[in-house]
């Protein structure tokens, strides 16, 4: 007995789970199609053919047939289709089928609308969620959520001063307009001006108004974890994105501790890098899912770590184990405004070794990594906690140890 029927046997005896769904026969080939873009939108699964909801082997008389219906369903009644893999079975002297529908680059429709994978079952996914799922899968023909427009905005809530910074000064209001609009900054909403997500994000100073969550959240603690008896300081950083940068590096400085210690010449040690620091709020700002109203970008310092939490899942085939090798950009219309921007405050007293908030050479994992691993000692972490990237930036030691 082979270990993918030994793993079938199991499912069996368990029950449906996320993973897997029974169906005695095919009575209803939209239903079918809905469980497996359920799947395939979700983190992939089985569906297994001639085998009851209880887990009952029951057989499927025609299986070459019932095979040849599956594809035809995943090819025709799913947009787009869903590439499967199929396996002719024989448990108990009987016939059943195996379907593997493996996670999917796309988002996929079926007749009925877009479904995802909850428990044992499946379920249509709300607006918010399709969103969020269509932006992670980076389809190209889905509009980036930094491009969309704002509901129930206008250029009027655009600072001036702000963005002038992306198109300079300008004679008119039609020429202003049109610079606004070329940028797409200013998006059309049936022949009405409306502000995208990205001025929102750089050209106000109210985005939490209207996209709420969009700001840096920041906590330090004097000891190991998250106890309102340790907390030091707590503070939020609201404001175009570039300011909330500088701040939260601010916010870091002020509580970054540096140990010193004097034997034939003084000797100083920080605790955290802020070359690393800028980069790793840089790149949360940047690449955060901004569709996640429910979430912020969180900063959390303890006694021995620095957390930086950024909301959504990685885009397209990403992962935490490729991000120093590859670049894939969530937001691109925020990442050229931030490569525009020429940093001009005096962020830390440490060199940022930046001149410009981004420069779009994909160097800044890189950076993270081995500046960070220069002062401590330890490679920073990256953990993915369900749709949430975390990095964990290790603290150097005390120079007082040594």
């Amino acid at each position: 007995m082979t270990d993918g029927v030994m793993w079938l046997l199991e499912k069996l005896a368990l029950g449906e789970d996320s993973t897997i769904e029974f169906k005695e026969r095919i009575t209803n080939r939209d239903s079918l199609a809905e469980e497996i873009s359920a799947f395939a939108n979700g983190h992939g699964g089985t569906l297994v053919l001639g085998v009851s909801d209880s887990g009952q082997i029951i057989g499927v008389n025609d299986i070459v047939g019932v095979e040849r219906t599956t594809i035809e369903i995943c090819n025709d009644s799913i947009e787009p289709e869903v590439q499967v893999f199929t396996e002719k079975l024989r448990l108990e002297d009987k016939s059943i089928l195996k379907v593997d529908i493996p996670r999917s680059l796309y988002t996929h429709k079926a007749t009925n609308g877009y479904f995802i994978r909850q428990g044992s079952s499946k379920r249509e996914m709300s607006p918010d969620q399709l969103g969020r799922l269509m932006q992670s899968r980076s389809q190209a023909r889905i509009i980036s959520f930094d491009e969309q427009f704002v509901p129930n905005t206008d250029k009027a809530i655009l600072q001036k001063d702000l963005y002038e910074r992306f198109i300079g000064e300008t004679e008119t209001e039609e020429q202003t307009v049109d610079l606004l609009r070329k940028r797409r900054l200013l998006i059309d909403d049936n022949s009405i001006w409306r502000i995208s997500v990205a001025a929102l994000l750089m050209c106000t100073d109210r985005s939490d108004d209207y996209l709420y969550n969009s700001f840096i959240s920041g906590v330090c603690y004097t000891g190991l974890h998250k106890d309102a008896n340790y907390q030091l300081d707590a503070k939020d950083f609201k404001g175009p994105l570039d300011q909330q940068i500088l701040g939260a590096c601010k916010f870091v400085e002020k509580y970054n501790a540096v140990s010193a210690k004097k034997n034939i010449g003084r000797r100083e040690q920080a605790q955290y890098s802020m070359k690393a620091v800028f980069e790793a709020l840089v790149n949360a700002v940047v690449h955060r899912d901004y569709a996640k109203h429910g979430s912020k970008i969180r900063l959390f310092m303890f006694s021995d770590r620095l957390e930086l939490y950024s909301p959504g899942a990685l885009a397209n085939t990403l992962t935490v184990d490729t991000l120093l090798y590859n670049q894939i950009t969530r937001n691109e219309l925020l990442a050229r405004l931030l490569s525009e921007l020429q940093i001009d405050n005096d962020v830390t007293g440490d060199e940022v070794g930046r001149r410009y908030f981004l420069e779009r050479r994909g160097e800044g994992v890189g950076i993270i990594l081995r500046e960070s691993e220069r002062f401590s000692g330890k490679t920073p972490s990256y953990v993915m906690y369900n749709e949430e990237l975390c990095l964990i930036i290790y603290a150097a030691g005390s120079l007082q140890k040594i």
